[in-house]
């Protein structure tokens, strides 16, 4: 290792807040591997709407973001470098990994079952429990560090580990078949267009909800039809009348995407961008048969699914915009601004 810098081009979130609390520095220690670890030089890092819900502390259920900020509901350990999204190479590894894969261009799994040379008791999240892809180089453990042979650029691929993963995570658990008809909320963000795209892989019927101006993107995605966010899903589409819901908005319609949902539907959500508080009407739920899915940490089969659909071209990216690691706030800002479809990169130059 001894062509790896001591220091590093990094971000740290300092505090839980603005954008303010992003801190570009050059001087950062860089991370050295321990037993059954792998180090990455970082080339490209996603936007994620996680990466704002951390940083304004928007998973803390008591009001107070230094006691439960983290996806695992504990503090967050600060300074953090975020980043839940990362492609790179390795170019060195710890105590019990094969020096063959140095090298090796990877993805990042983003729900962590390994860290530190231990076995978890409950996920870690890439970026979130421990430090992630803002930065010039990161460590995590070497299986979940996955290898990608594929003809798409650093760029690219970035825009996949989180979206994607969580899209196809939402379709697993739900059991979504071919010929089902599915609806997707957030259709034009990260998870949702790469659930678009993924559902047809599985030949659904795909009815995605965005704004007019994203639908023809979205038909070309393999929506089969889109709604307007305004429409009333149940007067549009009839009530009973979709197999699966898959939600990344919730808020105040939620309530008509069960009425929408068939006797034996299945709804799935891995988001709440219009609210997380909705109001459950029981006798919807039993009386329909109805089975609800949260979905976030992964089982091991997702990311390799996942890996193989990247490699045989059955799902593309949809990068928006990029930025330089350094411009960070500005890239959030236009995340925020929501003017896009798909997904927003930040980029590592050597």
């Amino acid at each position: 290792m001894t062509d790896i810098p001591e220091t590093m081009r990094g971000v740290w979130l300092t505090a839980h807040g603005d954008l303010d609390c992003l801190d570009y520095r050059t001087d950062i220690p860089t991370p050295r591997p321990g037993p059954g670890d792998v180090l990455i030089r970082v080339t490209a890092a996603g936007v994620n709407n996680t990466d704002i819900n951390t940083r304004v502390g928007w998973y803390s259920k008591k009001g107070n973001a230094a006691e439960d900020a983290s996806w695992s509901g504990s503090p967050l350990s600060l300074p953090r470098i975020q980043g839940i999204d990362a492609c790179g190479r390795i170019v060195a590894v710890g105590p019990g990994v094969d020096a063959a894969r140095i090298g090796e261009r990877v993805l990042v799994e983003p729900c962590l079952r390994e860290a530190g040379g231990r076995t978890l008791d409950q996920p870690w999240y890439f970026g979130s429990e421990c430090d992630g892809a803002f930065a010039d180089y990161t460590v995590v453990a070497g299986r979940h560090a996955h290898r990608i042979d594929s003809p798409l650029d650093d760029v690219a691929l970035a825009s996949f580990p989180c979206s994607y993963s969580t899209a196809e995570n939402l379709l697993t658990r739900a059991g979504v078949a071919a010929g089902e008809r599915v609806l997707v909320t957030g259709a034009s963000g990260g998870v949702g267009s790469a659930a678009v795209q993924l559902a047809r892989v599985r030949d659904a019927e795909v009815i995605a909800v965005t704004s007019p101006a994203k639908a023809e993107t979205l038909r070309g995605l393999g929506a089969a039809r889109c709604l307007s966010r305004d429409d009333d899903v149940v007067e549009t589409l009839g009530k009973d009348s979709v197999d699966v819901v898959v939600d990344l908005v919730g808020g105040p319609r939620w309530p008509a995407l069960l009425d929408a949902l068939r006797p034996g539907g299945r709804y799935a959500a891995s988001g709440a961008i219009a609210g997380p508080m909705v109001t459950l009407d029981l006798r919807t739920l039993y009386l329909k048969d109805l089975t609800l899915f949260g979905g976030t940490a992964l089982t091991p089969d997702i990311f390799p699914a996942l890996i193989a659909a990247i490699e045989s071209g059955r799902v593309r990216p949809l990068v928006a915009e990029t930025y330089p690691l350094a411009r960070i706030r500005e890239a959030q800002t236009a995340f925020l601004a929501k003017g896009f479809v798909g997904k927003i990169v930040l980029t590592l130059d050597a």
